[in-house]
């Protein structure tokens, strides 16, 4: 992989969320149009299911270390590729389903409510999540005051924080931090599989229509989200979470 995060995640992932404010085509024809024309533009995504919440998806094996998927929702198109070769490999798949979205789902840009770009960053880590993010991210912290009584133990520290970028609000940047300890692990102390994750989501909202091609504004936004990643979020917020868990290992 040439993406300049490999050294601090063991999986990079983006992705990219197109919500609308009203209900999207869901018929069986336009469904069954609309993943076939994206199969034929990346024929390895050939596995088709539909979850019981009514999300319908179209993927590659994700048992390779490399894979894209898409997903229909009832008011949101969703995409990702995992490990992509390069940041631009990985707009590919996302600027298909954006150029496809008015054509094959109607969908209006006047009805359009955001546009997501999200960076994510997978760390494996088999103990307790949350006492890694306290000391990696938190350690000089007030909000880990409750960790200096004897006995205590993390097992809630998942952090958020969403700023805005434009004066208008409708440019935001939004880190999250993702856990999967939970406290029966924490108790007995037999973690699993799971991994610590980072999302960093740059989200374009609209009061009125896009000007540009979704597709245009979704290149632009990633360039921007790698340049946030680049500047802030691999060194300051990636680094000190490996250097934890390397501390451990």
């Amino acid at each position: 992989m040439s993406h300049p995060f490999v050294a601090n995640c063991d999986d990079f992932y983006v992705n990219m969320r197109l919500a609308s404010q009203l209900q999207l085509a869901h018929s069986r024809e336009v469904v069954l149009h609309f993943f076939e024309q994206i199969q034929k533009a990346f024929p390895g995504m050939s596995r088709f299911r539909k979850q019981d919440n009514g999300e319908m998806m179209l993927e590659e094996d994700r048992s390779e270390n490399c894979y894209r998927w898409a997903s229909l929702e009832s008011k949101r198109i969703h995409s990702g590729h995992v490990n992509p070769s390069s940041i631009d490999d990985a707009m590919k798949l996302h600027s298909t389903l954006l150029k496809m979205a008015p054509h094959h789902l109607g969908m209006s840009s006047i009805e359009i409510d955001y546009l997501d770009v999200l960076f994510g960053f997978d760390m494996e880590y088999k103990g307790n999540h949350d006492e890694i993010i306290a000391e990696g991210l938190l350690a000089d912290s007030p909000l880990t005051c409750l960790l200096e009584e004897n006995g205590s133990k993390a097992i809630d520290f998942q952090p958020s924080v969403t700023v805005s970028l434009s004066e208008d609000l409708r440019l935001q940047g939004r880190i999250d931090i993702i856990t999967r300890t939970n406290s029966y692990q924490v108790r007995t102390g037999e973690y699993g599989d799971d991994v610590i994750s980072v999302h960093f989501v740059l989200r374009r909202f609209w009061g009125d229509r896009p000007k540009q091609p979704l597709e245009d504004i979704a290149a632009e936004l990633a360039v921007k989200a790698e340049q946030f990643c680049l500047t802030y979020v691999a060194p300051r917020v990636l680094r000190p979470i490996h250097e934890a868990i390397a501390s451990r290992s």
